[in-house]
């Protein structure tokens, strides 16, 4: 059977929170995990499920990119840095 040790919890993007504080959300912290017995890291990212005024879905993962797009919105199915998302949750409010 496979065992995980979690190595650290990831913390949610503080400025995130302050943009969606006016919706109805949820948020589930990310985890980074060591497989033990291996050499190996999985990283779940966190998770800010937005349910009211429309259903969105952004992934935040900690990873350092070339693109410096560390988020990712389900529905839409492509990466966003944090001023595009900004923007995209500004435009939910209207």
């Amino acid at each position: 059977m496979l065992e995980f040790e979690t190595l650290q919890e990831l913390e949610p993007n503080a400025e995130i929170i302050e943009i969606i504080k006016d919706y109805e959300y949820t948020i589930k912290n990310g985890k980074v995990k060591h497989l033990k017995a291996t050499n190996l890291q999985f990283i779940e990212p966190n998770e800010y499920l937005i349910t009211y005024p429309s259903t969105l879905t952004i992934l935040e993962y900690k990873v350092n990119e070339i693109a410096n797009k560390n988020f990712y919105i389900k529905e839409q199915h492509q990466k966003y840095n944090l001023k595009e998302i900004k923007q995209i949750l500004m435009k939910l409010k209207i």
